[in-house]
């Protein structure tokens, strides 16, 4: 088992669906991350493709240059998901309760997951679920900062250290049979970390774990 069970648990243990009922209109990492995050997508993502952008919401962080076949867009509020011009089509659903994705079988050519990793309680049902949904030779994209909302993300994730949750996301990739070594990329803050304990903000560090289908 990848994760022990209380390793699973969140310090808010209500509904997901109810702590994202109301739509949040902000982005929750800063504008450095944020254009790391659009180049990584403009390097690796290639035009006339189908998109997955998991666990999304009003922005998908996109590159406007390129034209992609299909986006397809979840997330746990629709409001958000609705007002993202990217999105071809979403749905919305707790991977919580349910990590069955309602989607084909080797049906998209790249799966993202942007600043949402750590609140997945099954994530080890949920990467079988990025493998099986990806063609043979599709990418997988998992970026995370150290932002978070600290009462919903797991404690497996709260309790480490951010090389740490690195470490985790590469082992979330590993355990699932059939895909290719992680690749780590690694920018770290540049605020001083007292700074950043401080709630200083600007710096955000970026961490992104990319994997194919073999």
């Amino acid at each position: 088992m990848l994760l022990r069970p209380n390793q699973r648990t969140k310090l808010d243990d209500t509904d997901d669906l109810l702590f994202y009922s109301f739509p949040r209109f902000v982005t929750h990492v800063d504008d450095g991350f944020i254009q790391q995050l659009t180049d990584l997508y403009r390097e690796r993502l290639k035009p006339n493709t189908r998109i997955f952008d998991m666990m999304s919401s009003w922005v998908s962080h996109l590159p406007d240059d390129i034209e992609f076949s299909h986006v397809e867009g979840h997330g746990m509020n629709e409001e958000e998901l609705a007002r993202n011009s990217r999105l071809n089509h979403y749905f919305v659903q707790n991977l919580n309760q349910n990590p069955k994705l309602p989607l084909p079988d080797q049906d998209f050519d790249a799966v993202l997951n942007c600043v949402s990793v750590q609140y997945l309680q099954y994530p080890d049902a949920i990467f079988s679920e990025i493998h099986r949904i990806l063609k043979p030779g599709g990418i997988a994209i998992i970026s995370f900062s150290n932002r978070m909302f600290y009462q919903k993300a797991i404690t497996a994730w709260r309790d480490n250290s951010e090389i740490g949750r690195v470490e985790l996301v590469k082992r979330y990739f590993t355990l699932v049979p059939g895909f290719s070594e992680p690749e780590v990329i690694i920018h770290a803050s540049t605020v001083p970390k007292i700074l950043q304990l401080l709630g200083a903000g600007g710096g955000d560090p970026f961490y992104a774990v990319i994997a194919t289908r073999n």
